[in-house]
């Protein structure tokens, strides 16, 4: 029924530009191709809009997305790969993601306060606004993590690895003043990861 209207309409349109152009001068010249050019894409859109859309071509919001990627979450996780892996918001107080395998996650606005995070790769992180107040970072990787506005109050830092990682310089400084130790991984020490002086 759909391609008959629009096969209709288009035949109606071509009658009218054939006994009335809109310019005369130019009845077979480039401005009748043009307009009829923009009317065949005018009708196609028309049709493109009235077909039913499939839910494989919405496109999600990153909330919606990590609330499907919470749906694999539990207290428990050391030692799984969890890389590129998406936590929005997640509440994740207290988890063991010890010796996990984090690369490239995503940990905006999360809460990672007291979680046990030691042996971890969390290289290439993008942490932001995320609350890691009395974690256990012992021996983590955190190479060119982005962590703007997040918080390290007592968390455990020695031999964690900050190199090239991005951090407010109130962390960095309150982490500078408790840095010890070296990556097993990476052999970087801690203080001049953070680029303590």
């Amino acid at each position: 029924m759909q391609k008959r209207v629009l096969a209709l309409a288009w035949h109606s349109l071509k009658v009218q530009a054939r006994s009335a152009p809109l310019f005369p001068p130019f009845q077979r010249g480039i401005c009748q191709r043009g307009i009829s050019l923009l009317l065949l894409l005018l009708m196609l859109g028309a049709a493109a809009l009235a077909l039913p859309i499939s839910p494989a071509w919405a496109i999600t919001a990153p909330e919606l997305r990590g609330q499907r990627s919470l749906q694999d979450l539990e207290p428990n996780m050391h030692g799984r790969d969890l890389k590129q892996q998406e936590f929005l918001k997640a509440e994740m107080r207290g988890f063991d993601l010890g010796e996990a395998d984090l690369r490239g996650a995503v940990f905006n606005s999360s809460d990672l306060r007291e979680s046990n995070l030691s042996g971890a790769n969390l290289e290439d992180v993008v942490a932001f606004a995320t609350r890691f107040d009395g974690a256990d970072l012992r021996g983590t990787v955190l190479r060119h993590a982005m962590l703007m506005q997040s918080r390290f109050t007592n968390a455990e830092i020695e031999g964690a690895d900050f190199s090239d990682a991005v951090l407010d310089l109130s962390q960095q400084r309150a982490l500078c003043a408790r840095a010890a130790g070296v990556n097993a991984s990476t052999g970087a020490t801690t203080a001049e990861s953070l680029g303590c002086r």
